[in-house]
């Protein structure tokens, strides 16, 4: 019995430009990677017969050695205020969220059209008081799937809002530095001008605060965006909600370190998001410690209005509390917004449909 089995198919629309041009140049031309690259990430198709400047041949070999894989649609809700929340089934057959959020000019139309997306199927970080973390990590996603989430929402923001994608956030499901080549992968393929063309400003890449990507980053000379999750100012109190902060080599010491060579090799500043947690790190005093330690590099502060998730024993501040961390902030001369919570009558926190729906 003959046990040799036939490879696997090539995820295709997981190539990077270069991988892509190799594959290409056994049989053709290199600038048929050009072509097909503006086919799938240009013009958004998803089959090889409608490559109509690439030869037959080509298109034909293509479809023999690869696949062009797909998320599957599972469920979509949309809450009150708009906020689309999409589930999708990946190749694994594990589950993926995407979030789709308008924000509302005066005159009722969308002013602006973020897309939150997922670079991991559940997250090895453990934060406590986040649903995907209940999950632990199940995979990493390709560049592919990661993009085609944008592509999906982008579709769905058309239909719905007669709007274009603004900003994409990488803020759902997973820890985005710990799948540093297919992010960045990612987002060459959405900002490149012969790919989707969207402004590297317009995206920001989220953290818990892995230091040596933080200087990858730095060495690497990403534009875009880099948004920091930081919760406390003092290691006792991160340490006990965030696991990361408990090793010496990703504490509040080595990270501010890190964001310190980032601002100062990139000349970018750094949001720093900080969840304002009843009870836990909202009183003045954080406040005042927190402005010490944002003050060590260009930056912002965002404080983000907690979506409480069930049995994880969190809940948001009051507005009272709220706004007296805001004046101290002010006070100290630091750079604040307030990001509200969106969605909440639609399981709108990350991991919370992916946990209902996963595939143990």
């Amino acid at each position: 019995m003959d046990k040799t089995q036939a490879p696997k198919p090539i995820d295709i629309l997981s190539l990077s430009r270069t991988a892509l041009t190799e594959l290409v140049q056994k049989t053709d031309a290199p600038f048929r990677a050009k072509q097909i690259w503006r086919w799938f990430w240009k013009h958004g198709i998803r089959s090889f017969d409608e490559m109509s400047n690439v030869p037959e041949s080509l298109r034909t070999r293509l479809a023999e050695e690869c696949e062009i894989r797909q998320l599957e649609p599972v469920e979509q809700q949309r809450a009150a205020d708009g906020t689309i929340k999409f589930l999708f089934r990946l190749a694994s057959d594990r589950h993926v969220e995407t979030v789709l959020i308008p924000d509302f000019g005066r005159e009722g139309r969308p002013s602006r059209m973020t897309v939150c997306v997922s670079s991991q199927v559940g997250c090895a970080m453990g934060c406590s008081f986040c649903a995907t973390g209940l999950m632990g990590f199940q995979q990493n996603l390709t560049s592919g799937e990661i993009v085609e989430q944008i592509q999906r929402a982008t579709t769905v923001a058309k239909e719905s809002y007669d709007s274009p994608i603004t900003n994409v956030v990488f803020m759902g499901m997973g820890e985005p530095l710990l799948n540093y080549d297919a992010v960045l992968d990612a987002i060459e393929k959405l900002t490149a001008e012969d790919a989707m063309a969207m402004a590297a400003r317009r995206i920001t890449v989220s953290t818990v605060g892995l230091a040596t990507r933080i200087r990858q980053l730095a060495d690497d000379a990403t534009r875009f965006n880099l948004a920091v999750s930081l919760h406390s100012p003092f290691d006792s109190k991160r340490s006990s909600i965030m696991p990361v902060n408990r090793k010496a080599k990703t504490d509040l010491t080595a990270l501010m370190e890190s964001i310190q060579y980032y601002t100062d090799k990139t000349g970018q500043s750094v949001t720093y998001e900080y969840c304002m947690f009843s009870g836990f790190n909202d009183t003045v005093a954080d406040a005042k410690e927190l402005a010490k330690l944002v003050r060590k590099a260009p930056s912002k502060v965002n404080l983000i209005m907690y979506n409480p998730v069930e049995g994880l024993g969190f809940s948001k501040s009051d507005e009272e509390t709220l706004n007296a961390f805001i004046s101290q902030l002010v006070a100290e001369r630091v750079i604040v917004t307030v990001r509200r919570s969106r969605g909440q009558d639609i399981d709108a926190a990350c991991g919370q449909l992916a946990v209902q729906n996963q595939t143990m």
